[in-house]
């Protein structure tokens, strides 16, 4: 009797010597679009895309309603933008970084913190696919697989999507590997040229499509960057019926886009695997598309700055947020959510707390910065933005003017907040080492005339001697 208890007491303890199985970690799928404004998405407010796949991500997930791109140290904002997201750091801290415009710097160095390395070190098997070159090839080179789309048929076949949405599919029909996967999904739409099949144009009544709220004919002053190559697509003054034509082949590019990201979401739930899969859906900035008389995302207004940012997957609650994020907040905020540690010495915050409703933000102001002409700052309620170079300043009053129309900076009831904004502004530089002045000694002149074709034809040639 003794001996048959003791062989039952011996073999229980033989039991619980043996560690329990570790909670299965969740995939992570990132869907990340290219120059899609946060208002493009069905589910967020728009009345008049179609984005089936991403409107069922927003109504079963959550909303971070104010997730921001940094800015840009390159008129090209894909390439800093998606190196903050990777590397988890501001572009002035790159070793490469270069003041007032940072040409030499728009790479985020390969040595330090990166997320594809994290997410191998957390235990994934890591996937990277997208366009070429919007990245260091440092932290490319660290995904396992790494892949790179025909950039030209991808936006100029018919199917924008399509190569990736293929290429992903197999992938996980036929992986063998027993790890969770991290798959970042770089694509490169809605970004120009956008060519979409005719079904998908189909879709929409260009006449019926509405302008931005914010739309203006012309921006008001110079900004820095109004001849800039995304400017130049449309002449001056942009004339209704020309926006429209831009936005009806955004929105139908948007649509197949959306709907091979479908194809890929489809294909995890027939392999059993959506259940145990986070996804995640943003961009890398937003794109202006006629709002303030701009075209481009060289700009630091919302149109410009502002992303769509979805989670959905286990443990995430349907839900959303006005807490200010940015995309370089993503990266320690995934690592939070799958139990990994967040690198030292990165400026990404998680925000984590705010998915998990133990927090309303994370972060109480952002500030942005774009080459050496704009700078910004914003907090629950203000958005303040400097000019130096043509001394402008803007101060708008985001709980009654979200669209950043009425300018306020001019009004003398505003002067105190005006200092008061401006001092914010630069304790803002200081902490990301940015050594910019916010006056200068003989400023240009605000007002802008639009050149001529043949002015915009000289200046382009110009710029290609310069660079020969």
């Amino acid at each position: 009797m003794q001996t048959r208890l003791l062989r039952s007491l011996l073999a229980l303890l033989c039991l619980l010597a043996i560690p329990a199985p570790a909670a299965s970690k969740p995939n992570v799928l990132f869907l990340f679009a290219d120059d899609m404004r946060a208002d493009s998405v069905a589910a967020l407010g728009n009345p008049v895309v179609k984005t089936p796949t991403l409107d069922a991500l927003a109504n079963r997930g959550f909303v971070m309603r104010n997730a921001y791109c940094f800015g840009g140290n390159s008129a090209a904002v894909c390439t800093p933008s998606r190196n903050m997201l990777l590397s988890g750091n501001a572009f002035f801290r790159w070793k490469d970084f270069q003041p007032p415009q940072g040409a030499k710097g728009m790479l985020a160095p390969g040595d330090g913190p990166n997320w594809p390395l994290s997410m191998k070190d957390a235990g994934y098997e890591t996937y990277h696919e997208g366009k070429r070159g919007n990245t260091a090839p440092l932290i490319q080179a660290k995904f396992e697989h790494n892949l790179y789309i025909n950039e030209n048929q991808d936006r100029t076949g018919g199917e924008p999507g399509k190569q990736i949405a293929d290429d992903v599919t197999k992938f996980l029909k036929e992986r063998k590997d027993p790890r969770p996967f991290f798959m970042y999904l770089a694509f490169g739409n809605p970004h120009d040229p956008r060519v979409a099949a005719q079904k998908y144009h189909d879709l929409y009544q260009r006449d019926q499509i509405p302008l931005p709220k914010n739309y203006l004919p012309q921006h008001p002053f110079d900004n820095g960057e109004m001849t800039i190559r995304d400017e130049a697509l449309l002449p001056w003054p942009r004339t209704e019926s020309a926006v429209r034509k831009e936005l009806h082949e955004y929105y139908a590019t948007i649509t197949a886009m959306d709907f091979h990201m479908g194809r890929i979401i489809a294909t995890l739930k027939e392999l059993g695997q959506l259940d145990n899969t986070l996804i995640l859906f943003s961009a890398d900035q937003g794109i202006a598309l006629g709002s303030h008389g701009l075209l481009g995302k060289q700009n630091l207004y919302d149109a410009g700055m502002k992303s769509p940012l979805i989670f959905a997957g286990p443990g995430i609650p349907h839900a959303a947020s006005d807490a200010l994020v940015y995309l370089l907040d993503i990266y320690p905020t995934v690592l939070d959510l799958v139990g990994a540690a967040k690198p030292a010495g990165i400026d990404g915050q998680s925000f984590r707390p705010v998915l998990t409703g133990s927090a309303k933000t994370v972060r109480n102001e952002l500030f942005f910065a774009y080459r050496d002409v704009q700078r910004a700052w914003r907090d629950d309620r203000w958005k303040f933005i400097r000019y130096p170079q043509v001394n402008v300043t803007q101060l708008f009053d985001l709980q009654s003017d979200p669209d950043e129309m009425k300018n306020l900076a001019d009004l003398p009831a505003h002067k105190p907040r005006v200092e008061q904004l401006l001092a914010k502004l630069k304790e803002s530089q200081a902490k990301f080492t940015d050594t910019l002045p916010l006056t200068v000694p003989n400023p240009k002149p605000a007002k802008w005339t639009p050149p001529s074709a043949e002015e915009l034809a000289k200046a382009k040639a110009a710029k290609k001697a310069e660079k020969k």
